[in-house]
């Protein structure tokens, strides 16, 4: 088996061999990332720097699916993201290797820092490019592969009709897992079959999206340029990543505005956001259990009686 010191040399390695130069590990240092990796700074005696992921070998696509996500993102040229490095598996650890890109606020919420509003401002209108860009052209919705939302699988079969997407694919998916976990909902059919109503006057156009666009997965870098990341991406409804922007208290008013600016939201969005954003506290209670069953019923009462 593989000792600690002997996976970092064999990662250094595989960076080396990324970046066409030598890179030694001088410096290594556990920073918070969230509650499903382990995630490290490392640097060499010339100060570059890397971010590093780190899971059971069993997770290693999860690092693909978020590598090839963060690379089709940066590919629209129109918001900064990390950029990846390499990755694969050492022994029986995955990894993830990125870009350092100073991030001031580093696994935690954005939210705190509200005093910058040109930021926030850029960063609405920079996610706006980024749906607004058609980098593949495709009529369809979904991703050529499956990736996660946190750790649960999230389905991209690709789909022409969204309402199908979504219903089959997010919110169906989502509730055949709660259901297995012992889940109480008494509406889920009910709320399955008026989905189609729900969203009968809305035809959206496939943009890219983040896919799990909350506060603790955008910040700033030191210099103040917006930046998101640890995407679930796909191609999907815009407003997938608004809504999910409001759901755990908000972003700050300019980045709204900036949003609003650049491609403002259609009628009905108020409606959509609820259905969007029940696809997620779904999967907080597939995850976490606890009172998101409750959050997720209300919610699906409050769709039907609007419905």
């Amino acid at each position: 088996m593989m000792n600690d010191r002997q996976m970092w040399i064999e990662i250094a390695d595989r960076i080396s061999q990324a970046i066409d130069k030598q890179f030694e590990i001088i410096d290594r240092q556990s920073v918070s990332g969230g509650c499903i990796n382990q995630t490290y700074l490392i640097s060499n005696d010339r100060q570059d720097r890397y971010f590093i992921k780190l899971n059971q070998s069993s997770r290693a696509e999860m690092f693909v699916a978020e590598a090839k996500g963060l690379l089709e993102m940066a590919t629209t040229k129109t918001i900064s993201v990390p950029v990846p490095i390499c990755w694969g598996t050492v022994a029986e650890h995955s990894y993830l290797v990125l870009d350092d890109l100073d991030l001031t606020v580093g696994g935690a919420s954005p939210l705190e820092n509200r005093s910058n509003p040109q930021g926030w401002t850029e960063m609405g209108k920079n996610l706006a490019a980024m749906h607004r860009d058609r980098i593949s052209n495709t009529p369809k919705f979904g991703w050529h592969v499956n990736n996660t939302i946190g750790s649960t699988p999230q389905i991209n079969t690709w789909e022409t009709d969204w309402t199908k997407f979504f219903t089959n694919h997010r919110i169906g998916y989502q509730l055949k897992l709660a259901q297995r976990k012992g889940g109480n909902f008494p509406k889920a059919a009910e709320l399955l079959a008026a989905i189609p109503q729900i969203l009968a006057t809305h035809q959206p156009q496939p943009s890219l999206v983040h896919g799990d666009l909350w506060g603790g997965n955008a910040g700033f870098t030191s210099a103040g340029i917006p930046v998101i990341f640890d995407p679930a991406t796909y191609w999907g409804d815009r407003e997938v990543d608004v809504a999910m922007t409001e759901l755990f208290g908000g972003f700050p008013a300019a980045f709204y505005q900036g949003y609003e600016s650049a491609y403002p939201l259609d009628s009905g969005y108020p409606q959509r956001k609820i259905l969007y954003n029940l696809y997620h506290i779904l999967n907080h209670y597939n995850l976490f259990g606890g009172s998101y069953q409750s959050q997720a019923n209300s919610s699906i009462d409050l769709l039907l009686r609007s419905s």
